[in-house]
């Protein structure tokens, strides 16, 4: 019989005593002095838990303390975050400094012919095309070489008159007529200066004068260097005087067209340096210049067209219509406070730069922000030097910051871990953390 009473006393009291520990577990905790209100995911702050766990990724559940729950009990501004959790979520913080600021302005161009060196070649006669001695597009000449035999009546006869003219003028060099050997030579310089106006270049006149008897036809000439990038003729058929029948561009300097945003243009002069690089040959830079900024804006993009001479290559690397990147360095330089670019949360709306404070204090601050330039961007007001700028991960501190705010406005976290069977998650509408922005 007392051996009944004392197994049964031993098992009350193990009894009690287990269930005086699950009661010291699932009750908030004082630690060091602080009170515990919950405990939540150190990645995702709106998931929490009235008692101490680990997150789905092995993490520890991090405490949230009393006086960590409002911004004005630690006589600091913003918001406290446990140091476990600042150092898990590979918080970075940059000091706010002056920079010296030289802007580099990117874009895409494309590569076009430089205009003032296309040539149009046409004849000034009518007559049928003999011969076509470049026949297809996209073969190079030189200046003097042949490009077609012309045969035209017209020159044929005036060939004719000039040989005329020729023996009038021989006949009439004996003349004691100063009158008639004027006339004489008249003569043959308005012929000559006709097949001269004609295109007929003086060798073919001076070959003329040495036969003595016409040619059936004329050979015509490149009038410079570069490649037939048109050709509107084909052997035998009769052309008009005027007509189009080459084109011939010089390829040696080309123009890059590129389009530039209009905040841009301020950093754009004229005569400034650019670089450009082809995409089928990257790591190579070619040098060119500025030389006209377009007056107007395209009308689908709203951007500014700026013109670059670029001079080409010997194999011509830079070939029309390619694709190429060109980089512009203005010669304004920006000064001021500057923080990395990377550092600012843009909300469409507002600009964020979250601030170290120091002792796990932050604090998410509306700035106002300037010129952007290589990687940062000019701070014109909300921040001043020396202070610390968080670089990396700001995105879940500002969200822990609207945490914190839209809980003060429910009710208190005790009460609210009252309602779900598990514990895991606030009821009501919490603000989403995006976690593609963690770093």
């Amino acid at each position: 019989m007392n051996k009944v009473i004392v197994i049964a006393i031993i098992c009350l009291a193990v009894g009690l005593g287990g269930g005086w520990l699950l009661f010291r577990q699932g009750a908030p905790k004082e630690t060091g002095g602080r009170k515990v209100l919950y405990y939540r995911d150190p990645m995702n702050p709106a998931i929490t838990s009235p008692t101490p766990k680990k997150a789905p990724d092995g993490m520890d559940y991090v405490p949230v303390y009393a006086e960590g729950d409002t911004a004005g009990q630690a006589g600091m501004k913003g918001i406290k975050i446990d140091p476990t959790t600042v150092q898990n979520i590979g918080v970075k913080t940059e000091e706010v400094r002056i920079h010296n600021l030289n802007k580099t302005i990117r874009a895409v161009g494309i590569v076009s012919v430089n205009e003032t060196n296309v040539f149009s070649f046409n004849t000034k006669v009518m007559g049928w095309i003999e011969k076509l001695y470049v026949n297809y597009t996209g073969i190079p000449v030189r200046k003097g070489e042949p490009l077609l035999e012309l045969y035209s009546p017209e020159l044929v006869t005036t060939q004719e008159e000039y040989l005329q003219a020729l023996r009038y003028q021989k006949r009439l060099g004996e003349s004691s007529l100063p009158e008639a050997q004027r006339g004489a030579d008249e003569l043959v310089q308005s012929t000559k200066r006709r097949l001269l106006n004609w295109d007929i270049p003086e060798n073919e006149i001076k070959e003329l004068e040495s036969r003595g008897t016409p040619k059936r036809t004329m050979t015509f000439y490149s009038p410079a260097d570069g490649i037939v990038t048109e050709k509107m003729v084909n052997t035998g058929q009769n052309v008009m005087s005027g007509m189009e029948l080459f084109k011939v561009a010089d390829l040696s300097t080309v123009w890059v067209l590129a389009d530039i945003y209009q905040f841009e243009l301020p950093g754009i002069k004229v005569g400034q340096k650019a670089q450009v690089e082809l995409s089928y040959q990257p790591g190579i830079v070619t040098d060119g210049v500025i030389s006209y900024i377009y007056p107007s804006l395209e009308s689908e993009t709203k951007t500014a067209r700026v013109r670059i001479e670029v001079r080409n290559t010997p194999n011509i690397d830079f070939k029309p219509e390619m694709y190429a990147t060109v980089t512009i360095f203005s010669p304004i330089a920006y000064e001021g406070l500057a923080v990395p670019s990377q550092a600012i949360i843009r909300t469409g709306e507002r600009n964020i730069a979250v601030v170290a404070l120091g002792d796990g204090y932050f604090e998410s601050r509306d700035v106002k922000l300037g010129v952007a330039a290589e990687g940062y961007v000019v701070i014109v007001e909300g921040l001043k030097e020396g202070e610390m700028i968080v670089t990396s991960s700001q995105f879940l501190i500002d969200s822990e910051s609207n945490l914190r705010t839209a809980m003060g406005a429910m009710s208190s976290p005790s009460d609210s871990m009252e309602t779900p069977a598990q514990g895991d998650s606030i009821s009501g509408s919490q603000p989403e953390m995006d976690m593609d922005h963690d770093m």
